[in-house]
């Protein structure tokens, strides 16, 4: 069977493994520099040594305590976020102008897609992931959780998109961490906000599992309408 010639391409999947923060920062921009009309839309899955970013607007008083943990100014939206081990990292490099069966993909609409594709994942773990108006990222549910945990954060999400419609940076969803890291902070700048990952909640998933599960279905609805 012929391919649709009208289908984007899926975003390929490059598996990064662990990687210094600053690499990653350095490899995304020059990736996207460098990229042309032509150049395959990727999903670099990345894990990180413990390590605090800053979006283009954060406050950094907001870092309350970084115990020896760098700091890194990037171009992203968002405030303040940690990533460290047990986390899945996923950059998204993609073109929206192209990456769309209707055409142009809008940020708003790619936003969403991620978020979907964070709430489809945890789904497939009996977890139940939802958004919150004007606060970028996935939450558990206030209504089907355990009580203590009602509300609190389990992805982040921060992006930026050049003048030209590129893409990078992207999304990270917590699944076996040491937490304590997130307390030093207030995360995405919200004072005592509760952060949590898949293994706290019970899900049996490994590292690996999670970014291939989430990898996939990005993958799926980045190339569907």
């Amino acid at each position: 069977m012929l391919e649709n010639p009208l289908k984007p391409r899926a975003p390929l999947i490059i598996q990064r493994g662990v990687e210094d923060y600053q690499a990653s920062f350095d490899a995304m921009r020059a990736f996207t520099d460098a990229r042309s009309a032509d150049t395959p839309d990727e999903l670099w899955i990345v894990e990180h040594p413990p390590v605090f970013t800053l979006g283009l607007g954060a406050d950094r008083s907001h870092v309350l305590a970084a115990h020896h943990i760098p700091v890194v100014q990037t171009d992203r939206g968002g405030e303040v976020t940690y990533h460290g081990p047990g986390q899945v990292v996923i950059y998204l490099l993609i073109d929206l102008r192209r990456s769309h069966s209707k055409g142009r993909l809008f940020a708003r609409e790619f936003v969403q897609k991620i978020e979907q594709a964070v709430i489809d994942t945890l789904q497939a773990y009996n977890l139940v992931g939802v958004r919150k108006p004007g606060a970028p990222g996935i939450y558990l549910s206030d209504d089907d959780q355990a009580t203590e945990w009602q509300g609190a954060k389990i992805a982040a999400l921060g992006l930026k998109v050049r003048g030209n419609g590129c893409t990078y940076h992207g999304v990270s969803l917590n699944v076996a961490m040491d937490l304590q890291p997130f307390s030093w902070i207030n995360p995405c700048g919200y004072a005592g906000l509760a952060t949590i990952d898949m293994q706290t909640l019970g899900a049996a998933v490994t590292l690996s599992e999670a970014q291939f599960a989430l990898a996939h279905r990005l993958q799926h609805l980045l190339t569907t309408a």
